[in-house]
């Protein structure tokens, strides 16, 4: 990390956190933020769903909701850029404050609803997107009256400027949403979803996003739903209600934890779900090192993405894991990130 986003990082840790979280995006756009563009290597370049990744280091969505930044985030480093989530209409979300820092457990809990400027503005920035691999988030309207019909609508108008899209049925933060991870429910979304990809001119690999707080039945149901429905990987895992361990004065606002206390959970979802199905999956969740990148992809991961970790370390991190993890590779003797998938996994069952 540089001297000027460690100066950076200090000031922004002063003021509210979605005022600082702006604020990050604008120096993004005004090019204060790394410009070396993807870390890649022999042993980082990795082929996940069919996208030539550069490297397996990717953004979660949530950091550029609108796809503001998405010239300056292609630079920082990732492998590939996830934005969203995007629903059919703009939505403000839930009221603030809906965003707190827990600094002693290097953690975050939101519970923005996703609040998004809508498809349209999306899709307009997304048309002049950078070169790279960039993906976005699917989500549905609050008040919608069929919210299953929204990730539908959502992927038809911005498919044409994406390389991949990812059904999000795991915020805690939209009422009623997490019900449709249920087997009966979350096959109905599914088809409506692949339905109209295949309608597409060219269609993406589609991308389902579940939650860590899944009991062993339903990540046996998501597993095979997700394999019936012929997505194309699993991303686990979102944010989670779970409390367990945590010493910030904030522990106790509502909404979805994420950052490093969620690490071990969501990487025993994502051990177990590489033992019941051979769809690549997307490890997210406490990734704040190579070494945690390195234990996502033993577990299982062929990819994977971080957001909150960000918060801490700054937008320069991406590169340094992408960096730590080529040299773990080498020292392991792994000649690609493939070799390294789920050679670790029973550690974590």
């Amino acid at each position: 990390m540089s001297t000027l986003e460690k100066i950076g990082l200090k000031a922004l840790h002063r003021i509210d956190p979605e005022t600082g979280h702006g604020l990050a995006l604008k120096a993004l756009r005004a090019g204060l933020g790394p410009k070396g563009g993807p870390v890649t290597s022999a042993r980082l370049r990795t082929v996940v769903a069919g996208l030539d990744l550069p490297n397996p280091v990717g953004l979660a969505a949530g950091f550029d909701k609108n796809a503001v930044a998405l010239d300056a985030l292609s630079r920082t480093g990732f492998g590939f850029v996830e934005v969203g989530a995007a629903t059919p209409r703009p939505q403000e979300g839930n009221p603030r404050p809906r965003l707190w820092r827990l600094s002693a457990d290097r953690a975050a809990i939101n519970r923005f609803g996703f609040n998004n400027e809508g498809m349209e503005a999306i899709a307009g920035r997304l048309e002049r997107r950078p070169h790279g691999i960039i993906g976005l988030n699917l989500g549905a309207n609050k008040d919608s009256g069929d919210r299953a019909a929204d990730f539908a609508t959502v992927l038809t108008r911005c498919a044409p400027h994406l390389d991949f899209a990812t059904v999000n049925v795991s915020s805690p933060n939209t009422e009623r949403l997490r019900d449709l991870q249920g087997r009966a429910a979350l096959s109905a979304l599914l088809s409506g979803v692949m339905a109209a990809n295949a309608a597409l001119p060219s269609p993406l690999p589609v991308f389902l996003k579940i939650a860590p707080d899944l009991s062993e039945t339903e990540i046996e149901d998501v597993a095979r739903v997700a394999e019936e429905a012929r997505v194309s990987a699993i991303v686990a895992t979102n944010t989670t209600l779970s409390r367990d361990g945590l010493t910030d004065s904030q522990k106790d606002n509502m909404g979805g934890l994420s950052g490093q206390p969620l690490f071990e959970r969501s990487t025993r979802v994502l051990a177990r779900l590489s033992s019941l199905t051979h769809l690549p999956l997307i490890g997210v969740g406490g990734i704040g090192s190579a070494e945690q990148a390195y234990a996502k992809i033993r577990a299982g991961a062929s990819a994977v993405q971080l957001y909150t970790a960000l918060v801490y370390g700054g937008v320069s991190l991406a590169g340094e894991i992408a960096r730590g993890l080529d040299a773990l590779l080498e020292r392991d003797g792994f000649a690609s990130v493939a070799d390294a998938v789920g050679t670790g996994r029973t550690d974590w069952l």
